[in-house]
């Protein structure tokens, strides 16, 4: 494919870090809400170096350090185009593998955390797929907000990981009971917020161990789409809160650019240590991707060209 160019209102950045993500694999498969064309670059953010400045776009100039593409796709490739608006200036104290994919999962969960369950200090968090990406971003975030975090995943290994990032108790689901482990360690009066990434079985396991109103919040499907019994909301009295982050930064830009600032300042402050776990280089980007399908990743997964 051509080289992408700097069109009107877009800075063309020079990729140093690409984030690989869930939904990227989805796309391959054309099982994502947006469906891009064949042929396209995959990836959909990217973090790197301003190398030229499209018409019609102020304040940023040649050399300067970025991240942004949320959403889109192109980032799988030496050069990307993105929206400026949608653009975050990077301290230098910010790496860029660290940067990269910081939106699609930090922001996914700050979001989810702060502004859908407005999660308090003390609560307590039951965090499903605790060792993908999004999982470690709630581990992570959870303790920042003063959470007592149980991380949830299918493998000891995903669950050392949880551990070293901060999760005060594991659960096992393929050698323990979700539902009764959860209760036990609330001492059987259910969590007050669980975070769900995987769907599947495990979604009513978690919703039966929810206390009361305690908040749902709905993150995404790895394991497939759940069929929930809607009685156990009236018996719990809670919520079942949909989280769909990339609607959001549509629908409510400003409120995008405030999380987004605020996890670039988290970043460089050293409050927030995002965790990269494997970095491929561009021509092993299948392997990287390969990585997501087959549920071998722990942690981030960047691409670095």
């Amino acid at each position: 494919m051509d080289d992408p160019i700097a069109g009107d209102g877009q800075l063309l950045v020079e990729v140093k870090a690409a984030a690989v993500t869930f939904p990227d694999t989805l796309m391959l498969e054309d099982k994502y809400q947006y469906h891009p064309t064949p042929p396209y670059i995959p990836g959909g953010e990217a973090a790197g170096i301003v190398a030229a400045v499209g018409d019609g776009v102020s304040g940023w100039s040649v050399g300067d350090r970025v991240v942004g593409g949320f959403g889109t796709t192109g980032a799988y490739a030496e050069l990307m185009s993105i929206p400026a608006a949608a653009a975050r200036r990077l301290p230098d104290s910010v790496d860029f593998a660290v940067a990269a994919g910081l939106n699609y999962a930090y922001g996914t969960t700050l979001y989810a955390l702060k502004h859908r369950a407005s999660i308090q200090p003390g609560e307590s968090l039951l965090v499903l797929g605790a060792g993908g990406a999004l999982g470690v971003s709630a581990v992570e975030i959870g303790k920042l907000m003063g959470a007592r975090v149980i991380a949830a995943a299918s493998t000891e290994e995903k669950l050392d990981l949880c551990r070293e990032r901060g999760a005060d108790e594991t659960i096992n689901y393929a050698t323990e009971n979700l539902k009764d482990r959860a209760k036990e360690l609330t001492n059987g009066r259910g969590v007050d917020v669980v975070y769900d990434a995987v769907g599947g079985d495990k979604a009513e396991q978690a919703l039966r161990a929810i206390g009361w109103e305690g908040r749902f919040l709905v993150i995404g499907f790895a394991g497939g789409i759940p069929s929930i019994p809607l009685n156990l909301t009236l018996l719990k009295s809670c919520q079942i809160v949909g989280v769909f982050y990339g609607a959001m930064t549509a629908r409510q830009p400003e409120l995008n650019a405030e999380i987004s600032s605020e996890l670039i300042r988290l970043v460089a402050s050293g409050e927030l240590r995002p965790h990269v776990s494997a970095r491929y280089p561009l021509e092993r980007a299948g392997e990287a991707l390969r990585s997501l399908t087959d549920r071998t990743a722990i942690g981030k997964v960047v691409i670095t060209p």
